[in-house]
């Protein structure tokens, strides 16, 4: 587990703080390098984000956004990612979006639809890796997956439960799917019974056996009041004894920072798939 004090953060400091949000300039970005464009794999609503002539098979990143955002709120991300090299899709959840968006993503709504949301997230990967490869020209054996909050639930979900993906890289999201729950103050009924046996069934920290020596980045606020740091931080300690080579699992922790992302957490994940992907 690596720390990061403010004096290590080549863009981080009290004065200097570039945190991405959701819609930070969304708007404005335009390129003579990137191709965007928004696609469709079967029925998933996604942009895509590829580096004009890049050579195929393309190595490509899958990114998923987190509750109540969607693909557009991600677009600088994707713009980021591709500039370093890849293709990048970002595609739409279910209630997100172009996918029945909810009116409200309040405590109850969050309550009521978050779990299936990741869950459905997770059964579509196959789709979405099957259209990319046989339509976009993604290298099938270099294609990574990463994503923020709720997209880092679901990151870490299909990581654990497709052998194939390169690589995985959380923000600010948990791999220890009952340990959040146990500190989640909800009533269960008999919808939340199903949910958690559904959670207990594909909780990456259930199946350590499938994610040994497997390349995974964890970046995370120690600040963080959405999804607490501590689930992430079980998880790591549990899984970073059995791998061979230590290099390639890395929880780095960021202080007093609370639940967003920031370009020194954009800088370490292009480091990281630089070296992985």
């Amino acid at each position: 587990m690596i720390t990061v004090r403010h004096t290590d953060m080549k863009w981080y400091n009290k004065v200097n703080v570039f945190a991405i949000k959701e819609n930070f300039m969304a708007d404005f970005i335009k390129s003579n390098y990137i191709i965007e464009e928004k696609i469709k794999l079967q029925e998933i609503p996604a942009i895509i984000f590829r580096p004009r002539d890049l050579k195929e098979p393309i190595p490509t990143v899958v990114f998923y956004h987190g509750w109540s955002s969607n693909k557009e709120k991600q677009r600088i991300r994707g713009f980021i990612l591709s500039s370093a090299g890849y293709q990048v899709v970002i595609p739409d959840a279910i209630y997100h979006g172009e996918r029945n968006p909810l009116s409200d993503y309040g405590r109850e709504a969050l309550i009521e639809y978050f779990w299936d949301v990741v869950f459905k997230n997770i059964e579509e990967y196959s789709i979405i890796e099957r259209e990319l490869i046989s339509k976009y020209s993604a290298d099938p054996k270099r294609i990574a997956v990463m994503g923020n909050s709720m997209g880092g639930f679901t990151s870490g979900g299909i990581f654990t439960h497709n052998k194939d993906s390169k690589a995985l890289i959380v923000f600010n999201g948990c791999c220890g799917w009952e340990n959040f729950n146990k500190n989640a103050e909800v009533t269960i009924t008999e919808n939340l019974e199903r949910v958690e046996k559904k959670v207990k069934g594909l909780d990456p920290m259930n199946h350590l056996n499938l994610l040994k020596d497997r390349p995974i980045l964890l970046l995370h606020g120690d600040s963080d009041t959405s999804v607490p740091i501590e689930s992430q931080r079980i998880f790591y300690n549990e899984l970073s004894p059995m791998y061979g080579n230590k290099e390639r699992i890395k929880l780095i922790e960021y202080p007093k920072l609370n639940h967003v992302v920031t370009t020194n957490m954009m800088e370490e994940s292009i480091n990281w798939l630089g070296r992985y992907l």
